[in-house]
């Protein structure tokens, strides 16, 4: 009897000797339920992929980030699935996994109910306690066109092998690998087929590994994201590794919904969005407009503070202008189409830096000016497909704080420290601490301008910046614009979500393409080094950050209306308008409640309505001399002198708390 042959394999960092057709998950010794998947040779691999002589295996277990995109991405063909079997007419797109969750695109007659999407859910769960076995097999052109001749939207996929197309990859099209696979969906018992997708994989064992899930909703997307192709239903979904993970996933939704600055801005009337004016434009209303004035003026002061000169520039220009600084050639289909008149293309602003560049350029500069630190609350327009706007954190009128800094190359080192350290300060005086910074770099694309020698230098020179804040820095290859790499500030707000706030780029071209010169010290004539700069990114998405990370809770300094005067009866109303009075001329937001409801329900409007301090007055209040506070947490203070009231409010706006 001949001995059956051996493999060599390496399982966490030691080698060992297995059968010849042995799979990953025999080798890794996996349940399907912990350990779903492997990464073989440093490729994700379905657990009953065979391995190969000197393959390196790992598991991936189903908690790992790997693992929940696995996960995900199974789920998604088990809701395909129960939309076919439901919905035998519907039409197949893509289906991937997404940030927390997944998604699938059908081309169906009619959008999807809220009462569809609990039959679905209740198929999926069907098909999951059945336990259909994924299985991948190989199949060339041809046989995937013949197998799928019914799905017209995959036939289309199937003709974008090899290109690198986003519907391509995310369709599991083996994009540069050479082949296409299909994954059927197995009756455990049987064999029998019961569905099957094309997909590059890998999945789950079975659809029993799938331990929580749940439907959110539907909407409608265009097909690979052209607004010229049919307009889909996307379902969207979630799934995790326990139920207590999507227990508390959903939990977190719920908590999110209630920050959510579109909802929180109606009920402290701060903004609107008129339809008059179109998606993503905001109005400010007074309350907001307060909020606003407070961000800017605070902002102002310490740019004043750290040397920085204010100007102005027009939101319109000709078109030359921003083709000589690439943003037409490279940015055109996030600009707004161009107006004609008087024999000349004109451009709504997207962007400040062309215009600072002109200012820079309108004379002639010494190395004695520089750094010169230019600063502008800009207004510009983005042309941001109507899928992608929402509400303030993605508009299409927005207005940036945005810096721009003409240096010499000797001083861009010591800018650019100091530059991080105001940006990170500054952005901790409003309250946010949590932070990681992302290096955007150069990327193959020919998208990029430039020498590379010139990358490499702007490059290194912001990764040294940045290494001297002690925070993670994390790699982001290929998303530097095109003229510089750039930094970006990510913070984390109260409950754990990480906003972009702050960027920073370095920036050797637009200097070259608008010709910009200093004369140094010697007489000669040399280009500057130009470094963007926006802190709050916009002040409308910012002050949408703020408002979710506060709850509508604004500390003090920044609250609408920062004390309300709150009367048991109406003739305490004159003592209360005196404290008022005295809190006023100290610079502090303050009202009395005159109305007619009684105090209980003016005490919840006040809290309803998020302001810091209460300062409730009766008859023993007033004979004292004194009011007795309410806070926003509940609690009390009774029978506190007015001075002294009034010094408590003054030192907590004072100092920003």
């Amino acid at each position: 009897m001949s001995a059956v042959p051996e493999l060599r394999i390496t399982l966490a960092g030691t080698e060992r000797a297995v059968a010849a057709g042995t799979t990953a998950g025999q080798a890794l010794d996996a349940d399907g339920r912990t350990v779903i998947a492997a990464r073989v040779g440093g490729e994700l691999r379905d657990l009953a992929h065979e391995l190969a002589d000197g393959d390196t295996v790992e598991p991936v277990e189903i908690g790992s980030d790997d693992g929940r995109d696995i996960l995900r991405h199974s789920t998604a063909h088990i809701l395909a699935q129960a939309v076919q079997e439901l919905f035998p007419d519907a039409k197949l797109g893509i289906g991937p996994p997404i940030v927390n969750g997944f998604y699938y695109d059908f081309d169906v007659a009619e959008p999807f109910t809220p009462d569809d999407l609990k039959r679905i859910e209740k198929k999926m769960q069907e098909i999951v306690k059945l336990g259909q076995r994924f299985d991948r097999r190989a199949v060339s052109d041809d046989g995937a066109r013949a197998e799928l001749a019914d799905e017209p939207y995959k036939l289309e996929l199937i003709g974008l092998k090899g290109a690198a197309g986003d519907a391509a990859e995310g369709a599991g099209v083996e994009v540069g690998a050479g082949g296409l696979t299909i994954y059927d969906n197995l009756h455990p018992r049987t064999g029998e087929l019961c569905w099957k997708d094309l997909c590059r994989g890998p999945h789950l064992p079975t659809t029993r590994a799938v331990p929580a899930f749940k439907l959110m909703r539907s909407a409608a997307a265009y097909w690979r994201g052209s607004e010229r192709n049919p307009q889909l239903q996307r379902i969207y979904g979630t799934a995790w590794e326990s139920k207590d993970a999507l227990k508390a996933h959903l939990a977190f939704l719920e908590e999110a919904e209630k920050r959510d600055h579109r909802k929180l801005g109606a009920e402290l009337d701060l903004f609107s969005f008129p339809d008059e004016l179109g998606s993503g434009l905001a109005v400010f209303h007074p309350k907001g407009g307060v909020v606003r004035k407070e961000m800017e003026e605070y902002s102002r002061r310490r740019h004043e503070e750290s040397g920085y000169e204010f100007v102005n520039t027009p939101h319109i220009s000709k078109a030359k202008l921003f083709q000589t600084s690439g943003h037409l050639p490279n940015y055109a289909e996030s600009m707004f189409p161009p107006m004609e008149f008087e024999g000349h293309d004109y451009y709504l602003k997207a962007m400040n830096c062309p215009m600072h560049n002109l200012i820079f350029r309108a004379r002639g500069r010494s190395y004695r000016e520089l750094p010169l630190r230019l600063f502008e609350f800009g207004t510009v327009y983005r042309y941001e497909k109507s899928g992608v706007v929402h509400g303030m954190t993605r508009a299409r009128g927005f207005t940036q704080d945005d810096s721009h800094i003409y240096c010499t190359d000797e001083q861009m080192p010591g800018e650019l420290d100091s530059l991080l350290t105001f940006v990170l300060d500054l952005l901790r005086d409003y309250g946010l601490s949590d932070f990681y910074l992302e290096l955007s770099t150069r990327g193959d694309s020919d998208k990029f301008i430039g020498e590379p020698e010139e990358w490499h230098q702007a490059t290194e020179t912001l990764r040294q910046a940045a290494e001297k804040q002690n925070l993670d820095l994390v790699m982001d290859p290929g998303g530097a614009a095109y003229y510089g790499p750039k930094i970006s500030v990510q913070a984390k707000d109260a409950i754990g979500r990480t906003w972009q706030m702050s960027t920073i780029q370095v920036d050797f071209q637009q200097p070259k393409l608008f010709g910009l010169e200093y004369t140094a010290a010697d007489g000669s004539r040399r280009r500057p080094v130009m470094l963007h700069r926006a802190l709050f990114g916009s002040i409308e998405r910012f002050f949408a950050v703020l408002l979710e990370h506060y709850a509508g809770a604004f500390p003090a300094w920044l609250a609408p209306v920062q004390a309300v005067g709150i009367p048991i009866a109406d003739e305490h109303v004159p003592h209360l308008e005196a404290v008022a009075a005295k809190l006023r001329a100290e610079g502090i937001r303050a009202e009395v409640d005159t109305g007619d409801d009684r105090m209980q329900k003016k005490i919840r409007n006040a809290q309803k309505q998020k302001v810091p301090f209460m300062l409730l007055a009766g008859d023993d209040d007033i004979g004292k001399g004194a009011v007795s506070f309410r806070y926003r947490d509940g609690s009390q203070n009774n029978g506190v002198p007015v001075d002294d009231a009034v010094a408590e409010i003054v030192a907590a706006v004072r100092e920003h708390r």
